[in-house]
């Protein structure tokens, strides 16, 4: 199924609703979904479209009118699929940068498993976007994104455990995206 938004048009209107009141955070989400349309070539044509459109949508689950869990990948995965997204979409969102690894922190892996992780080119250069983008939409290298993420959350809290584990990775990840763009690591 397709849907409006699946489009980058129809998902930043969405965002738009939704993201403006939370400052930083859609200051990041405007720039990750720069970033992907930068990248968009380590994906095909036809998915081009859906990676800005996840890109836009990634962080929704952060709006305080879908917190269900708290966590807000299974948060913004959740309102999508209840306003008809295409499951493509509901994926790359629920399981956008390692996701997983922040599911097991929270006791949530269970109903994050409901949305199969898609391991493609289409997720790894969201990971790519996002990772690659700072908090108030700052452009950073890997490690300094990850440097700041570790910074920002308490030593032994969920986000700084998952990140720690996910490192590997989302470094892999963003290895093959710049790889499928053709940079060489910097």
């Amino acid at each position: 199924m397709h849907s409006a938004l699946d489009t980058p048009q129809g998902a930043a209107e969405l965002a738009e609703t939704l993201l403006p009141p939370l400052g930083n955070r859609w200051l990041h989400t405007q720039a990750v979904a720069a970033r992907a349309r930068e990248v968009s070539a380590a994906v095909s044509d036809e998915d081009r479209d859906l990676l800005v459109a996840a890109a836009w949508l990634h962080d929704i689950g952060y709006a305080p009118e879908l917190r269900q869990t708290g966590f807000h990948p299974l948060d913004g995965a959740r309102h999508l699929e209840q306003l008809g997204a295409s499951a493509r979409l509901v994926r790359l969102v629920a399981h956008h940068s390692g996701a997983v690894y922040e599911a097991e922190q929270r006791d949530l892996t269970a109903e994050l498993a409901v949305y199969q992780r898609e391991d493609s080119p289409v997720l790894d250069a969201l990971i790519y976007a996002d990772m690659t983008t700072g908090p108030a939409g700052q452009s950073f290298d890997f490690d300094q994104r990850i440097d700041e993420i570790l910074e920002r959350y308490e030593p032994g809290s969920e986000v700084h455990t998952a990140i720690s584990k996910a490192r590997p990775y989302l470094g892999a990840a963003i290895a093959r995206a710049r790889a499928r763009l053709g940079d060489q690591p910097t």
